[in-house]
């Protein structure tokens, strides 16, 4: 299965054995792989947790309460560009290029966030993360691709999944430690630090896994495709996109006639450059790989644009501290693990289509579920049960799309649909995290008289309302979209 547009890539990736020697993905020589590449998804989980929790800390003090969504969308917004780099880089190169300068640029980031004098800066170190992030990422599936055989690829993406179960549980106490004791600055900063373990423990795995003798350097593996270029159309069309998902969220946040402009040039250069990126049909949920691509952004965007607002909702409704507002999110941490780990138990297989349903319906119930936290009678720790429902429900369902995407991918097709599948995430999240953020400045949440009120707890609860009930019906509808990963 290929793209709309194909890379020129002729060669199937080989990886350094085409035997399987059995065994599962923590014996053998898969074992240095293993820990090696979930060391790097425990680095971004840690991240993501630490950050959920200083957010709101962070936009009220550089006054960017307006702006607190497109602190995470601007993440995304830049990993449209890198997600179809890492890609291509990937297919030609092989991936620990793309891979330890995505750790590079995003440890940059970090900086940039972490020293930001204004909210506007902040936002733009968010992007350097995004950069790196998307290098990242499509860099760690084509591993899987190329070094692990099929039976294994399941019990990897679980083993994803649980990397995130103790940033989870140690994130937000950590980051809402350090954000009430030394401030919310170091939470960007010190991460950075952390890096440096996982560069030193997993170089030497990594470079035996893809087949690079010890003195070839960090980057030097054999090419998946020798002598090929960068496809400079799909480079141009992942900076259109990128762009116009820009211009799109700041068409949003003006909400004026003048809005208008850049909102109908960022629709102008989105659409195109979708349509050429994503699969044939993905737009329209044809069956098979286009549907499966589909539904990877439906799902991420619908939870992650309900979960950035759930910390925010947590301090401005309910009063919690920082601390006690990101460990309403730690249960979706655990249960997400959970859900991947049940996807891929023996037998599993032929259950999934089922489970991707069943996954968009129980993140549907846990989004509408958080929303009830808003009226007051209701106790606080039901946003936290809520959202260890959803957690399941990703977990089953986001797993299980990565395995079919594996399945329905031609050998010589892996980076570039892996891109695809990623690119579909970023722009799920891009398009419903900047409606939320939208929606809320729509209806006040954003405004200076209502950052003053959410400061006392006393800001309308419907800017909230409205932002949950719209996931919620975002999740229904990949619910409905389900049964279209089969092909005919």
């Amino acid at each position: 299965m290929t793209t709309a547009s194909p890379t020129s890539v002729d060669s199937a990736p080989i990886p350094p054995d085409q035997t399987d020697p059995g065994g599962g993905v923590l014996t053998g020589r898969y074992r240095a792989l293993t820990l090696g590449i979930v060391s790097v998804v425990l680095l971004l989980a840690f991240e993501a947790t630490a950050v959920n929790t200083a957010m709101p800390v962070a936009a009220r003090q550089l006054d960017g309460l307006q702006l607190y969504a497109f602190a995470f969308s601007g993440y995304f917004t830049t990993t449209l560009f890198a997600l179809v780099l890492s890609g291509q880089w990937c297919d030609r190169r092989g991936p620990l290029q793309p891979l330890f300068t995505g750790i590079a640029v995003f440890g940059a980031g970090l900086v940039v966030a972490g020293a930001a004098p204004g909210m506007w800066v902040f936002v733009a170190g968010r992007a350097i993360q995004g950069l790196g992030g998307g290098l990242v990422i499509v860099a760690l599936y084509v591993v899987v691709g190329r070094a692990y055989p099929e039976r294994l690829r399941p019990a990897v993406f679980a083993a994803f999944s649980s990397a995130w179960v103790l940033p989870s549980i140690v994130g937000p106490v950590v980051s809402g430690a350090v954000t009430d004791h030394l401030g919310w600055r170091w939470v960007f900063l010190a991460v950075p630090v952390l890096i440096l373990l996982p560069l030193a423990v997993m170089g030497p795995a990594l470079r035996r896994s893809m087949g690079v003798p010890p003195a070839g350097g960090w980057g030097r593996e054999q090419p998946v495709a020798k002598g090929a270029e960068f496809d400079r159309r799909r480079t141009r069309l992942a900076a259109m996109a990128a762009l116009g998902a820009g211009l799109l969220q700041y068409a949003g946040r003006r909400l004026d006639l003048i809005g208008l402009v850049p909102a109908l040039a960022g629709v102008a250069l989105l659409v195109p450059a979708v349509l050429g990126l994503l699969p044939a049909g993905t737009l329209r949920a044809a069956r098979g790989l286009p549907t499966v691509i589909l539904l990877r952004g439906v799902a991420a965007g619908a939870f992650f644009a309900a979960e950035a607002f759930i910390p925010l909702m947590m301090v401005t409704q309910r009063g919690l501290s920082p601390t006690l507002a990101g460990l309403t999110l730690t249960s979706g941490g655990l249960s997400w693990a959970l859900g991947s780990w049940l996807q891929g138990r023996p037998g599993a297989e032929r259950y999934r289509e089922a489970m991707i349903r069943w996954g968009f319906l129980l993140t549907a119930v846990a989004i509408a579920g958080a929303a009830l936290v808003l009226v007051p009678a209701v106790p606080a720790w039901v946003a936290a049960a809520a959202w260890g429902v959803g957690g399941i429900g990703m977990g089953l369902t986001v797993a299980s799309v990565s395995v079919l995407m594996m399945k329905l991918s031609a050998p010589e097709d892996a980076g570039v649909n892996s891109a695809s599948l990623q690119m579909s995430d970023a722009l799920g999240n891009v398009l419903l995290v900047g409606l939320s953020g939208v929606l809320f400045s729509a209806l006040g949440g954003g405004s200076v008289a209502a950052a003053h009120e959410a400061a006392e707890g006393t800001a309308s609860a419907g800017a909230f309302t409205v932002i949950f009930l719209t996931m919620t019906g975002v999740a229904l509808l990949g619910a409905l979209l389900g049964g279209r990963v089969r092909r005919v």
